[in-house]
């Protein structure tokens, strides 16, 4: 709001300094204006007409292990979503006037006991009987995070529930589906970007819709208390048909408090201490691809300035997107 604010003024102040002037550019200011005012507008109605009705947005805060809270929004209407995407949360109870950028990391439909009409036909039952349900992983920093996960972990069961406005989704235009080999880097909560595209391309390939026939998923961590952000969708991950034939995931706890907490449960799922070494992986998937090759990274600025600088050493033949 103080940013909303800022822009207002500098507006008003540029319009008074171009008429006082007696400047020509005073004109454009009548085209501007109304722009600007009409997006707000448009953000505002969009923001309520996807919230409010049918029941409205319910929301689920829960506090997880590693300082870290899964937000867990029931849409009021049905929303298209696709992997990659981000949404803004605004939660009044928490910060009155702010919005938070987040990656979803995961989508599903959710079943609605709260509308107590009766359907007047067996597809109404069908499509009143589901919503969109989409979730979050918010890391606590400063702010609006720490003062969200502080709530939580005071709640009783580490639970609330707590009003939010969803706006998006935005974002998510480039998809992975056309890449014989994909590598995905995450480092902490970047996971949340890297999981519905997991989801996507292991599905995919068990339906023949996507050219995938290798996915590598590399994740850093720092405990394996981490793990409990997203075990509950990898668990759906690893369920999913011809998993084994297309995914590996590659886990680096770099603060492990004993080797005991070092075990790879499968050939497909290893775990390891320390930090990955970007270079020897990429240039063991490089060796081994199959089809073209698509590498993305989400996490740290140094995790992110390895992957860059690995994909680099290998010229054109990668396709590199830093989330």
């Amino acid at each position: 709001m103080f940013h909303i604010g800022l822009a207002v003024l500098s507006l008003v102040g540029l319009f008074y300094h171009l008429q006082l002037k007696g400047l020509p550019q005073v004109k454009y200011l009548g085209i501007i204006i109304p722009f600007w005012v009409v997006d707000r507008i448009f953000r505002i109605g969009r923001l309520l007409y996807a919230n409010l009705g049918k029941g409205g947005t319910r929301t689920e805060v829960e506090a997880l292990p590693g300082s870290a809270c899964r937000v867990t929004v029931t849409l009021a209407r049905s929303w298209s979503f696709h992997s990659g995407q981000h949404a803004y949360l605004y939660m009044p109870s928490i910060g009155l006037w702010q919005s938070h950028p987040f990656s979803v990391a995961w989508t599903e439909e959710a079943t609605d006991t709260s509308s107590m009409e009766l359907p007047t036909s067996r597809d109404d039952s069908i499509l009143s009987a589901s919503k969109a349900r989409i979730s979050f992983i918010v890391r606590a920093r400063t702010g609006f995070t720490n003062s969200l996960y502080n709530k939580a972990i005071k709640s009783p069961d580490g639970k609330f529930n707590t009003t939010c406005f969803v706006e998006g989704p935005y974002g998510g235009l480039q998809g992975l589906s056309s890449y014989g080999t994909v590598v995905l880097f995450a480092g902490g909560v970047g996971i949340t970007h890297h999981v519905p595209y997991v989801r996507e391309l292991v599905a995919g390939y068990s339906n023949g819709t996507v050219a995938t026939r290798k996915v590598l998923l590399v994740w850093a961590i720092q405990t394996p208390e981490h793990l409990e952000w997203i075990r509950p969708w990898m668990t759906a991950v690893l369920a999913l048909e011809g998993r084994r034939e297309i995914l590996r995931i590659m886990l680096f706890v770099s603060r492990p408090q004993s080797t005991k907490e070092i075990h790879s449960p499968s050939a497909t799922v290893q775990m390891f201490p320390g930090r990955p070494n970007v270079e020897t992986l990429l240039s063991n998937e490089v060796e081994n691809q199959v089809g073209a090759m698509a590498v993305s990274v989400c996490g740290p600025g140094s995790l992110s300035d390895s992957v860059r600088k690995a994909v680099r050493r290998h010229g054109g033949s990668i396709d590199y997107g830093k989330l």
